[in-house]
């Protein structure tokens, strides 16, 4: 009953992201975001903390920001992990020749797991025979990817791989860990839908902070582009697919930035990658480019040379005046200026609301007994 029970959680919360992503205008960008998010939890379970935004910025091309204080090793060690997550996701999105050879073996594996068992069950028992062959993880992660939409469960290659269950921690016993995996599952798929709520949030944020503007204006499909960006958008691509001129393109991106609805993830003068405000962290962590101070001259700058000044004693105090000593009360005189401030503010609301006198009517000419008016 627990299998069964955790069978039919995974596969509801599976089929509750299928039916949200389809035809969704976000699928792309939301691809590329849960593959960073898998690919910190590959990591985690393999004893890798990583930075998902540093995967982000190491795609891009894009250099890490480091604390110029740290230490050699230390700066070593974050490339590494960012090297360690980028192999992670190249298994997952393009695997090399050779790496391509062992995902297929891996799909054969799944392959030969009977028909009849739920493709949730059959996924677990091949990745469980896989691991106790020794074969690595990566590859089966990959093809289970595969496997999910050869049998009809997704119609998206979303990332599932119920990273979870392999922890050091995790019991190996098959009826502890069936359970387990399809929880790590249908966890995963949970985060997945946040995510995507997430995304919608903030591309209908912007839609409003938009509102109002002319129809024939190029901000709101700017707005959509860069919200499915995967995950930014260059100044040139946005041109093209607009269909307008790169500094007009430019244009539209200063004043999405100036709105506080895009941001510049590149720090730089040339190829500028753009992303709604969302992708922020990912600026974070983008290393701005070297540009020289332009009021120094050609050559090494001299370094400053600081003397050594001798310790000398600081000088005494001057003594205080009659009127420094004297500490004088104020407060007779404040509260007497918060009087005369409340007089003054009766009296002009009293004279406001007096009415204003009626004007004297008309004389009329008086006439003569028994005369007539002119």
């Amino acid at each position: 009953m627990v299998l069964a029970s955790a069978l039919a959680d995974a596969a509801a919360a599976i089929a509750r992201l299928d039916q949200a992503l389809a035809s969704h205008s976000l699928a792309q960008a939301f691809l590329h975001r849960a593959r960073l998010e898998v690919v910190r939890r590959q990591a985690a379970v393999d004893g890798q903390l990583i930075n998902p935004w540093h995967l982000a910025a190491t795609i891009e091309d894009l250099r890490l920001r480091m604390d110029p204080y740290l230490r050699i090793i230390d700066r070593g060690d974050i490339l590494d992990k960012a090297k360690f997550a980028l192999t992670l996701y190249q298994w997952l999105v393009a695997p090399d020749f050779d790496q391509e050879g062992e995902v297929q073996r891996a799909e054969a594996m799944l392959a030969m797991q009977p028909t009849a068992l739920p493709p949730l069950i059959a996924a677990a028992r091949g990745l469980r025979d896989w691991i106790e062959t020794g074969e690595i993880r990566p590859a089966m992660r990959a093809a289970m990817i595969r496997f999910w939409r050869q049998r009809g469960l997704l119609r998206l290659p979303v990332p599932l791989t119920g990273a979870a269950a392999l922890r050091a921690e995790q019991s190996w016993d098959r009826d502890v860990w069936l359970p387990a995996f399809l929880k790590a599952i249908a966890r995963e798929v949970a985060d997945g839908l946040d995510l995507l709520y997430t995304m919608e949030r903030a591309w209908f944020d912007a839609r409003r902070s938009i509102a109002g503007r002319r129809k024939d204006s190029y901000i709101a499909p700017a707005v959509d582009l860069l919200a499915a960006a995967a995950p930014v958008l260059s100044a040139t691509t946005l041109a093209r697919a607009l269909g307008i001129a790169v500094r007009n393109a430019i244009r539209i991106l200063t004043e999405l930035i100036a709105a506080e609805i895009a941001v510049e993830d590149t720090h730089r003068t040339k190829r500028r990658l753009f992303g709604l405000k969302g992708l922020a962290p990912l600026r974070e962590v983008v290393r701005p480019p070297y540009r020289s101070d332009p009021t120094r001259s050609r050559g090494r700058p001299r370094q400053p040379i600081e003397e050594e000044e001798a310790e000398v004693a600081p000088p005494p105090l001057s003594p205080l005046t009659p009127i420094e000593r004297h500490e004088f009360d104020y407060t007779a005189l404040e509260e007497a200026m918060a009087e005369l401030d409340t007089a003054i503010r009766h009296a002009r609301l009293a004279l406001q609301a007096r009415p204003e006198p009626n004007p004297p009517a008309p004389s009329r000419p008086v006439l003569p007994e028994g005369g007539a008016a002119q």
